[in-house]
C-alpha cells in the first residue's frame, strides 16, 4: 500500500538562488521591497529573480516606473558580495530591450555608479559593466553621459590590461564615444594603443580597433597624430586581411587619414593604391565603398591621379553597382581622377 511522504527537498522547479516571485502585478513591487532588505542573501536572491523578469520588455518598463533603477547605483557599489555583478547584469539585460530603458539608466545616474566597478576583481562583473557601457554608447545621450563622466581615459588605458573579450566591448564603447568627443582619447595616448591592437591575433579586436581609429581621425588633431605615429602603413597592410570587416574599417580609417596632404603622401609611400584597387571589386559593399572613397582622396595628389588615370575603367564598372552609395562614390571618383586644371 502506498503511503504519503513529505520530502525535505525543494520541488524540482524551485531555484534556491532566486527569490520566489509573487503573482501578477505584485511581482515587481515585492522584489523592490526585497532589494532594500538589510540581509545580503535576500537582496541577492531578489536581484537574480529580477534578472529573469527583465527578459520581458514590459517588466523592464515597469521597473523604471517603480523606481528600481534608483537602487542600482547603491546595489552595484556593494564590494565583494557578487551582487554588484548581478546589478550590472540587470542593467545590461534591460538596456537591450527598449531605448526608454537606456534613457532611464542614464537619468538615474547608472554610468558613474557602474564606473566604480572598473577595477572589480571579478571578471564577469567587469564584463557585464562594459557590456552595459557598450549598449548605452549606442545612443547619443549614452555616449555623452560616458564622456561627461570622464571615463574615456580610463577606458583607453584598460585596453592595455583587460581580457580580450572585454577589450572588444571597450572598443565598441569608444567608437560610439569618439563620435562625440575625441580629444580626451587623443590626450590619453589612444592612437599608439589602437595601433598596437591593429596587429592583434583576434579578428574582432583588429576590426574594432580600425573602427575606433576611424572615429579618432575625424578631427584634424586625430589625423595628425595618426600620421605622426605611423599608423597609416599598418592600416594599408590590413587592406589584405582575410576578414571583410577588417578590410572595410581599415579602408574607412585611411579615408579620413588621407584627407590631409601628409596623410595622402604617407599612404602613397606605403603603396596603398594596389591593394585598394583590388577592393573596388570586393564582394562586400562596405569594403567597395570605403576603398573607392579612399582612392578618391589619393587621386587629389598629382602622383595618385597619374596612377589612377590608368584604372578609370575599373571605377566605370561600378557605376551600376547594386549599392547606390557605391555607384555614387564611383561617379565622384571618376570626376576627381579625370579633373584637369
Amino acid at each position: 500500500m502506498a503511503h504519503a511522504r513529505i520530502s525535505a527537498n525543494l520541488p524540482p522547479d524551485i531555484d534556491p538562488t532566486k527569490a520566489p516571485i509573487a503573482f501578477g502585478e505584485r511581482a515587481l513591487p515585492k522584489l523592490n521591497e526585497e532589494l532594500q532588505s538589510p540581509e545580503l542573501l535576500t537582496r541577492q536572491r531578489a536581484l537574480m529573480a529580477l534578472c529573469d523578469l527583465v527578459h520581458d520588455p514590459e517588466n523592464v518598463y515597469q521597473a523604471i516606473k517603480l523606481g528600481k533603477l534608483s537602487l542600482m547605483p547603491q546595489i552595484s557599489r556593494i564590494p565583494g558580495s557578487g551582487i554588484g555583478g548581478k546589478a550590472v547584469l540587470f542593467v545590461s539585460l534591460g538596456s537591450t530591450k527598449l531605448s526608454v530603458c537606456r534613457d532611464g539608466f542614464i537619468e538615474n545616474g547608472i554610468i558613474p555608479a557602474l564606473s566604480q566597478l572598473l577595477n572589480d576583481p571579478v571578471d564577469i562583473c567587469r564584463r557585464n559593466m562594459h557590456r552595459a557601457f557598450e549598449i548605452m554608447a549606442e545612443l547619443p545621450a549614452g555616449a555623452v553621459g560616458i564622456v561627461e563622466s570622464n571615463l574615456i581615459s580610463s577606458l583607453v588605458l584598460k585596453l592595455k590590461t583587460e581580457l580580450d573579450e572585454i577589450q572588444e566591448l571597450i572598443l565598441d564603447t569608444l567608437s560610439g564615444c569618439l563620435c562625440v568627443e575625441a580629444f580626451e582619447a587623443l590626450a590619453t595616448g589612444a592612437v599608439p594603443i589602437l595601433k598596437e591592437k591593429l596587429t592583434h591575433p583576434s579578428v574582432a579586436i583588429r576590426s574594432k580597433a580600425a573602427r575606433a581609429l576611424l572615429g579618432i581621425s575625424v578631427p584634424l588633431e586625430g589625423k595628425n597624430i595618426v600620421w605622426d605615429e605611423e599608423v597609416i602603413p599598418v592600416l594599408v597592410s590590413l587592406l589584405e586581411d582575410s576578414d571583410p570587416e577588417v578590410r572595410a574599417n581599415a579602408a574607412g580609417a585611411l579615408m579620413y587619414a588621407t584627407i590631409t596632404t601628409q596623410g595622402k603622401y604617407a599612404a602613397l609611400s606605403a603603396d596603398a593604391i594596389p591593394p585598394l584597387l583590388k577592393l573596388v571589386d570586393d564582394e562586400t559593399s562596405k569594403v567597395r565603398l570605403n576603398a573607392i572613397k579612399t582612392l578618391t582622396m589619393l587621386s587629389e595628389a598629382p602622383e595618385g591621379r597619374k596612377t589612377l588615370l590608368n584604372h578609370v575603367d575599373l571605377f566605370q564598372g561600378q557605376l551600376n553597382d547594386s549599392s547606390e552609395a557605391v555607384s555614387r562614390a564611383a561617379k565622384i571618383a571618376i570626376k576627381v581622377i579625370e579633373w584637369k586644371p
